[in-house]
């Protein structure tokens, strides 16, 4: 296999082994923002009971092919009621016309104009219903959020990164994204160094001390990446870096079924991975994602 393989399928229905990923990092469309010009996209369903619907059968289909000690990091951003649904986290400055059309319409049901719809948190716990192990809520703050033409309620400036997987025990190297501190570490270690293993390695009695470093905190800082290709949803190769070190080894391979403009397959292939990314759009896999990847054995299939 190719250090990254394109794909031109359907997330629904993913052309891999059972048992075959280690890792997954993605970000889905959001509810109600964007049409992408492509039949059977997600995102423009009529409610958000349709939309996590959808999303839950992707994730099933990628808990079929996620190893049993794999895990998977899910970005998702939220939307209001304000104007059918209307997007709060991505930037509004392209939509297709079925996304104008659900600006311009009334609320989902069941929803008042002006409600915060929580999808991330709707997502989160129908994967949890359906098996998912709901491991964290990582809050991905954006130092450089969008503005918003709104004076009645904060700025968004943070997104959801949730951390599920498929088993109680998985493999999460700790030591890769151990962050810097200036306290010293005092827990015991209950085995030598050479007998670390990643998985669960945080585990208190098994921690490996190193002075000067502490465990990852949930809340990451990250500013958005400017991109000048035509894809909406790209999210910054900082936030993916750490998801990549964390839940993966060299060589290992990492999943991103909703590839788009292909950040999560770049950062993998640098960290030394081997990656597969999804996409409904051809365009997108040739135009996008080819020209992010260039630098690297890549190969692309329909």
């Amino acid at each position: 296999m190719s250090l990254i393989t394109l794909v031109n399928a359907n997330a629904e229905h993913i052309p891999l082994a059972d048992n075959s990923v280690q890792m997954i990092a993605t970000s889905p469309p959001y509810f109600g923002l964007r049409d992408y010009g492509v039949a059977g996209q997600i995102g423009l369903e009529q409610t958000p009971a349709q939309y996590v619907a959808r999303l839950v059968t992707v994730f099933r289909e990628c808990r079929r092919v996620l190893r049993e000690d794999g895990l998977m990091f899910v970005n998702l951003g939220d939307s209001y009621a304000s104007h059918g649904g209307g997007a709060a986290g991505k930037e509004l400055t392209y939509m297709g016309e079925e996304a104008k059309k659900r600006m311009a319409a009334k609320p989902p049901p069941g929803f008042k104009p002006k409600d915060l719809l929580g999808i991330p948190w709707r997502v989160a716990f129908a994967l949890q219903d359906d098996g998912w192990y709901l491991r964290s809520d990582i809050i991905w703050h954006k130092p450089n959020p969008m503005p918003e033409p709104t004076k009645d309620r904060p700025t968004k400036a943070h997104e959801y990164v949730f951390l599920l997987t498929k088993s109680a025990r998985y493999f999460w190297d700790a030591e890769a994204v151990a962050e810097k501190t200036d306290r010293v570490a005092s827990a015991p270690r209950m085995f030598g160094a050479s007998k670390q293993e990643g998985t669960m390695r945080k585990d208190i009695g098994n921690t490996f001390v190193d002075s000067g470093t502490r465990n990852i905190r949930s809340v990451w800082t990250v500013a958005t990446q400017p991109y000048s290709g035509a894809h909406f949803a790209t999210w910054p190769e900082k936030l993916v870096e750490p998801m990549v070190k964390a839940g993966s080894r060299p060589g290992d391979l990492v999943l991103d079924p909703f590839a788009g403009s292909g950040t999560t397959l770049r950062v993998a292939a640098r960290l030394g991975r081997r990656a597969v990314g999804l996409d409904l759009s051809m365009k997108y896999l040739r135009e996008n994602a080819t020209q992010r990847t260039a630098s690297v054995q890549m190969e692309i299939t329909a």
